[in-house]
């Protein structure tokens, strides 16, 4: 008899009590019988039969049995990751203690000299809170003994070894184990290539047992957007009694000495003669071509490919075409819909894209909305259970769950929910259709609003939205073909559930409503930032975009900035700098991606001096200028601006300040307030300003105040233009930008 720990992922340790239990009773694995391997009384009768008891702890369950118990679940544990058997076990809280622990185990006696090994060691405690050196200690133990037995001194190979050792560390409590399983049973050997997110081959098994398929196999299964196949091929070897890893070329008992390879054998065999033909059809679909055929070798690999039906399909184009049979069909061919109205017809099972990232999920919120309708009209009766990491794309679906599981896929925290389609399932219908809901309805008036101004505005960038409705906290702007959406930080006194609601409901009919797919789309948050944290990274996927505004072209970036690279708030404020730059010797100061120059350049300006502290906004401003096809006496200065303007010589007619409202950058030598400095800022500047020269300058803190005597004192003549500054997009927001005019 010996001691056994099944391991498994977070959240499938009570379905693996189950199913070892199911195992040992479908095999009649009585622990009382031996580990005989030539014995005739080796095969038990099934009134022999007695189930050991099961203890379950996180992530694994314990037992006393045979070494048959432990081949059989080898072979046929759908959740198992290892199999393991226990050679020593003790209290460990020292280095010494532990060393004493592993060399109670009669090593010699599980392997030999000449097999190399490795130490896994898993889990720390007080005394021992390193899981490397908690692995030396074990390695010295075991070959110290080997030495002092006159054994020669086994080797250590982490990459082929033909032992693997687990030490187990609880606490106190020590496990060393011989892991017979040759690497994590999940791996079954079938799937060489998997999508982006894979999930693993045993929590696809944990979902089909938690959906309730798996206790009624006769039923149809669809998984719709099946990627690489893992559930299709895990239900069909299920639906097949294949054991999963019936296929398995190496195991981690293969160099032990105490491997019975005829109980083994003889396990094997009775595994096969319980292999059948699944009884009801298995459909796997997914978008892309790529997938469906990696699927589809996936299952060959798995010998069950002939149980599933393939098919490229947009899973809102799966529908059911006969009701008696669950039979289904896709595409162009579905425009027949028959769904029944008696009990549960199928199952969906499967792993929708998650979105891991925001501008992922953006996307794939429209889907979800529209799945949770599909359901209702395509798959009355039918059970849906889907693993998702991310809760909110599954409350997009409208529907009302009747059971969720927390688990583990890889180091990834997921929720499987069950749905039936069913009761208020099929009469829960969203409150506010598109027609009359509140945002829908305020964004559609904007936008006709608009559509006047736009026709004389010469521009294809503009503001639609701008937190209009105080709930709906965000700010909707068009470039070109792509949305940008900003949510506003939500007030403290708006539970966070609250607001990541109603930007669901933004996200949702944005689409809908302007008429765009959600992957043009791109989502960012907005809170108060200082400094040029505007123009910090959150993205990288180098998209650009061409813009128009009057006679000038931008690209800008819609995906990867905080902002994409043109303040659309200063649009009527570059056209009034604009109309006074003619032969003039202009300096654009914080120049960004050098909006203002281009127009100045474009203007006929004598030359056009643009600098600032980043070179990435430098080589975005030099594109911006070859996008225009503009040549001539322009100069990009890569520099903090407040020490370049200190020591300048020249002299400009022209001057475009919009510095930000702090900084802190760690390529400045001291901190930046624009309140604090914006005196110390103009009055350098005034000494780069030629006679009757001119200022625009012009910050977006809202709180500022232009200290009026001060600049005037510097021998300014002062004009405020904020309010003709403000384009008719930015009118509702009053506050955007202030700007004024300084003449000497």
């Amino acid at each position: 008899m010996h001691k056994l720990i099944v391991t498994t992922s977070k959240g499938l340790d009570e379905l693996l009590k189950t199913e070892v239990e199911q195992i040992l009773n479908q095999f009649n694995l009585a622990p009382a019988i031996a580990d005989t391997a030539h014995s005739e009384d080796s095969e038990d009768s099934p009134g022999d039969y007695e189930l050991p008891t099961l203890q379950l702890q996180p992530g694994q369950v314990s037992f006393t049995g045979t070494l048959k118990d432990a081949y059989q679940l080898c072979l046929h544990s759908r959740l198992a990751n290892r199999v393991l058997l226990v050679v020593a076990e003790g209290k460990v809280n020292s280095a010494e203690e532990l060393y004493d622990v592993a060399k109670e185990a009669d090593w010699p006696s599980q392997f030999d000299a000449y097999v190399p090994f490795m130490i896994q060691f898993n889990g720390t405690n007080n005394a021992i809170n390193n899981s490397q050196f908690g692995a030396l200690k074990v390695k010295d133990a075991i070959v110290d003994q080997f030495q002092e037995e006159g054994h020669e001194r086994p080797s250590v190979d982490k990459l082929k070894p033909g032992i693997v050792i687990q030490a187990r560390l609880r606490r106190d409590n020590l496990h060393l184990c011989i892991d017979l399983s040759g690497g994590s049973l999940h791996k079954r050997g079938y799937r060489t290539g998997a999508g982006e997110a894979p999930l693993k081959e045993h929590v696809a098994a944990g979902i089909l047992m938690r959906s309730g398929w798996a206790q009624n196999k006769n039923s149809v299964l669809l998984d719709p957007m099946c990627g690489s196949g893992t559930i299709p091929i895990e239900a069909a070897m299920m639906a097949a009694n294949i054991p999963p890893n019936l296929a398995k070329e190496t195991w981690g008992f293969e160099h032990w000495n105490q491997h019975e390879p005829s109980i083994f054998d003889g396990v094997v065999e009775q595994a096969k003669k319980h292999i059948t033909v699944p009884s009801a059809p298995i459909y796997a679909y997914d978008l892309s071509t790529t997938l469906v055929e990696l699927a589809e070798q996936n299952a060959v690999r798995a010998g069950v490919a002939d149980y599933i039906t393939f098919k490229q399909c947009d899973v809102l184009d799966a529908v059911v075409i006969d009701a008696t049979d669950g039979k289904l069909a896709a595409g162009n061919n579905a425009s027949e819909t028959v769904t029944s109205q008696t009990d549960s017809k199928g199952y969906i099972v499967s792993n929708p894209p998650y979105g891991e990232r925001l501008g992922e999920y953006t996307s794939l919120l429209p889907l979800f909305d529209k799945l949770g309708h599909h359901f209702k009209k395509h798959f009355a009766f039918w059970h849906v259970s889907l693993l998702s990491s991310n809760q909110d794309l599954l409350k997009a679906l409208k529907l009302r769950y009747t059971k969720s599981y927390k688990l583990m896929n890889g180091k990834l925290e997921c929720v499987l929910v069950n749905y039936h389609i069913s009761g208020q399932n099929l009469e829960i219908f969203d409150s506010q259709t598109d027609e009359n809901h509140e945002f829908a309805n305020r964004l559609r008036k904007n936008l006709k609003r608009l559509k006047p101004w736009l026709k004389r505005s010469n521009t294809n960038a503009y503001r639609v939205y701008d937190a209009d409705l105080p709930h709906y906290n965000v700010a909707i702007d068009i470039y070109n073909d792509w949305v940008v959406v900003q949510e506003y930080a939500a007030p403290k006194d708006v539970p966070e559930e609250k607001a990541k609601q109603r930007l669901q409901e933004a996200l949702i009919h944005i689409p809908k409503v302007m008429g765009i797919p959600s992957n043009k789309m791109s989502v960012k948050v907005r809170r108060q930032n200082k400094g040029k944290e505007q123009y910090e990274k959150v993205a990288q996927k180098g998209q650009r975009v061409i813009v128009q505004e009057h006679d000038a072209q931008f690209y800008i970036n819609p995906t990867d900035y905080l902002d994409v690279g043109l303040f659309l708030d200063h649009r009527d404020t570059r056209l009034m700098f604009k109309q006074r730059c003619a032969n003039k010797d202009v300096l654009n100061l914080f120049g960004y991606t050098g909006s203002v120059s281009v127009h100045a350049a474009q203007a006929k300006a004598k030359s056009v001096t643009t600098v600032d502290m980043s070179n990435t906004y430098l080589d975005w401003a030099r594109d911006n200028f070859a996008l225009n096809k503009l040549n001539g006496s322009f100069q990009f200065v890569q520099e903090d601006c407040l020490k370049w303007l200190t020591r300048q010589h020249a002299k400009y007619d022209l001057m475009f300040i919009d510095p930000p409202s702090f900084s802190n950058s760690k390529r400045m030598d001291d901190t930046w307030d624009v309140q604090r400095d914006h005196v110390s800022l103009l009055t350098d500047a005034k000494d780069c300003l030629k006679t009757d020269g001119e200022i625009f300058f012009s910050t977006n803190l809202r709180q500022f105040k232009l200290d009026q005597a001060a600049v005037e004192e510097l021998g300014f003549t002062i004009e405020d233009i904020t309010q003709k500054s403000i384009p008719e997009d930015f009118k509702r927001n009053q506050k955007i930008h202030k700007c004024w005019i300084l003449t000497l």
